[in-house]
This record gives C-alpha cells, sequence and structure tokens, in this order.
C-alpha cells in the first residue's frame, strides 16, 4: 500500500521461530508490509494464525529471528523509548494489572514513562478523561482493586490508560473481546475519534472480520503465520 505519509513500521521478509530441532515452530513466516502515521488497519486472522506474535514483534518484545524489522526507519533498541510511542491493549486485562494495588494508582503510574512528565494535577485530570472516554465514571473506580472489577470492566481501565496516555501508536490485540456488543461500538468509536484528534496510528489484532471491515482502512489476512490477502477495507471484504 502506498501512502505520502511517513512509515511508521516497515517489515521485510521477517519470521519469527520458537523452539529448535524437531520442535521447531515458525509462528510468523516470511512476512513484509508497511504501516503509515495515522493509518487505522486490521490484522485478522483465526487462534494461532501468528498475529499476537506479530504484535509483540511491534512491540519490541520479539525480535524477528530472520528478516528487517523497522520503527520509523530504525530497529527497535531502547523499549522504554519505544514505549513512550508505542503503547498496547492486550486481550487479558487482568495479567496487565497488579493485583495488590489500586486501579487509579497504577493509571496514573503508567503517565510515568512519559518523556515530559505531567504534573500531579495533570496527571489526575488525564486518568479522569480517560474513565469517561470509555463510559466509566472516576468516582466508581475510586478505592477499588482490579479483583474488584469483571473482565470488561477491567478492559476499559486498559483502554482508559490508553486515552489518558495518548501514544503516537497503539496495538490493540482483541481489545473488545469482553465487553458487550453496545460498548464495543463505544469504544471503536472513541479510538477512531483518537486517531483523529492526535494522528495515532492503531494497529487492530481481531478474529472479527466484521469489527475490521467497520473500523479500518487497510485489512490484512493473517493465516499460518503469512499474510495471504491485504488492501482497503472494501476491497477486501466486499471483493476478496
Amino acid at each position: 500500500m502506498l501512502s505520502d505519509k511517513p512509515v511508521v513500521f516497515s517489515a521485510k521478509r521477517i519470521s519469527k521461530d520458537f523452539g529448535a530441532g524437531k520442535s521447531l515452530k515458525t509462528a510468523v513466516k516470511d512476512v513484509s508490509f508497511d504501516i503509515y502515521d495515522e493509518e487505522f488497519i486490521s490484522i485478522v486472522g483465526g487462534s494461532g494464525c501468528g498475529k499476537s506474535v506479530l504484535a509483540k514483534i511491534m512491540l519490541g518484545l520479539y525480535k524477528p529471528t530472520r528478516g528487517q524489522f523497522l520503527y520509523r526507519d530504525k530497529p527497535i533498541k531502547n523499549l522504554k523509548a519505544h514505549w513512550n510511542e508505542v503503547q498496547s491493549v492486550f486481550q487479558d486485562p487482568f495479567g496487565c494489572f497488579n493485583q495488590f494495588f489500586t486501579i487509579r494508582s497504577q493509571l496514573e503510574d503508567a503517565l510515568n514513562i512519559l518523556k515530559d512528565k505531567p504534573s500531579k494535577e495533570e496527571v489526575r485530570r488525564r486518568v479522569d478523561e480517560g474513565l469517561m472516554a470509555v463510559n466509566v465514571k472516576p468516582e466508581d473506580i475510586e478505592g477499588k482493586y482490579p479483583f474488584e472489577l469483571s473482565g470488561g470492566q477491567m478492559q476499559r481501565m486498559l483502554l482508559a490508560r490508553i486515552f489518558a496516555l495518548r501514544p503516537k501508536v497503539l496495538i490493540a490485540d482483541e481489545a473488545t473481546s469482553m465487553v458487550d456488543a453496545c460498548s464495543r461500538a463505544t469504544i471503536l468509536d472513541m479510538l477512531l475519534q483518537l486517531r483523529d484528534e492526535t494522528g495515532m496510528t492503531v494497529i487492530f489484532i481481531t478474529h472479527d472480520i466484521g469489527l475490521a471491515y467497520y473500523i479500518s482502512d487497510t485489512v490484512y489476512i493473517m493465516e499460518h503465520g503469512k499474510f495471504v490477502e491485504y488492501g482497503k477495507a472494501d476491497e477486501v471484504i466486499l471483493n476478496p
């Protein structure tokens, strides 16, 4: 796909292997792509197709076994600097929060990763705005711990963190899987609004091709570690 905007992620024939010998498994196989600033793309595929492994390569958690992977024309070396610009929302929200600290304290602590740390008052304001963006009243989570909320509520907390941080790139891996259909549509609309307001690039990883069609500029279909089709959402969904 060609665009006049800067390239955010560039992959040239990347592969990721796990194990060795007879137990060797290749999760991502010879994948190439370019993702551009302000693009909203979806990577669609079933369980085990490699899409979550690809997300972790984008986050810098995995390095490709083969091939070249760049973020804004450079390899990922400093994870803290990378995460200052690139953030994620994963499917399991409970694995992303410490059960022994209050939700608010963890949402506020998340802003410490920012290069220009905001004031205490600004931190509180941004966290409150993040909560309201996902239809949660700030007073409803005061003094509460992660184990006191449902899976759907905790997924909203992950999204509230993103609205507070406002990263340049968001990697959302099954980010709306635990919320109901009405909340899902609201959250997706909010992500689109945040993209439009801040120029954020969104990589939305899902097994739901209907959601991908609803929100995406570009859709990649992944199967057995490879992209088997990609293009504009209308082209891929309506004329596969």
